[in-house]
């Protein structure tokens, strides 16, 4: 990626006025869309493998982890834990194979899957799985005002997500993203999610690399659930 990435546009000034109202639509109406084969079979072929690698280890998950980057360095910083990184996109992950340029060996506690996190994160929760640690890096912001479902804290989806605990971390350089992920943890949790400006040692992800070598600010919000 080159390094001329701009900062999302929105007409937005702060926190959507209509958030609060839109997480209130979700507690009381929950998300109960059918769960789609692929995802289904996707989700209990990462089971299946977990079990046979590493059933007792604590749980990371990199939601939207692209080419797996991220992953991969936080399977290597957390060799005592197991870590799972789910896209939607083959095409992304399969970047991710051992012996390319750029990605190392797979590390034996990563595990990347193909699926569409709606899906996996509910299959999650329904199976009683709590995660140690949970990564959120640049996800898209959707800055378009009308387009505040579709961004993760909006989305009806965003409950279920919640509810599978740990360390919760979410990303962006788009500072009104993370005051809204702030706000809705809150709403949602009673937990406070702590707001930073953030400036990281190094990149975990391809996005991160070019947002800094494009001069950007970055935010991140931690909570722990």
């Amino acid at each position: 990626m080159q390094a001329n990435s701009r900062i999302p546009v929105s007409a937005q000034t702060g926190i959507h006025q209509h958030l609060d109202s839109l997480l209130e639509r979700h507690c009381r109406s929950p998300f109960r869309k059918p769960y789609s084969d692929y995802n289904r079979a996707a989700f209990a072929a990462s089971l299946e493998r977990r079990e046979r690698v590493a059933p007792a280890a604590p749980l990371i998950l990199d939601s939207g982890c692209g080419v797996g980057e991220s992953s991969t360095a936080l399977a290597l910083a957390w060799p005592e834990h197991y870590v799972i990184g789910v896209d939607q996109s083959a095409a992304r992950l399969g970047r991710n194979s051992p012996g390319r340029k750029g990605f190392p060996q797979r590390p034996a506690n990563l595990d990347l899957v193909r699926a569409d996190l709606v899906d996996y994160w509910r299959l999650m929760r329904e199976a009683n799985i709590r995660l140690a640690r949970h990564y959120l890096l640049y996800p898209n912001p959707w800055p378009k005002i009308g387009h505040l479902a579709r961004r993760w804290h909006g989305h009806a989806v965003f409950p279920a997500m919640l509810a599978l605990g740990g360390e919760l971390e979410c990303r962006s350089n788009w500072r009104i993203y993370i005051d809204e992920f702030c706000f809705a943890v809150k709403r949602l949790t009673q937990r406070e999610a702590v707001y930073q400006p953030y400036t990281p040692e190094y990149a975990l992800t391809p996005f991160e690399r070019k947002y800094l070598n494009s001069g950007h600010a970055l935010y991140r919000a931690l909570v722990s659930l």
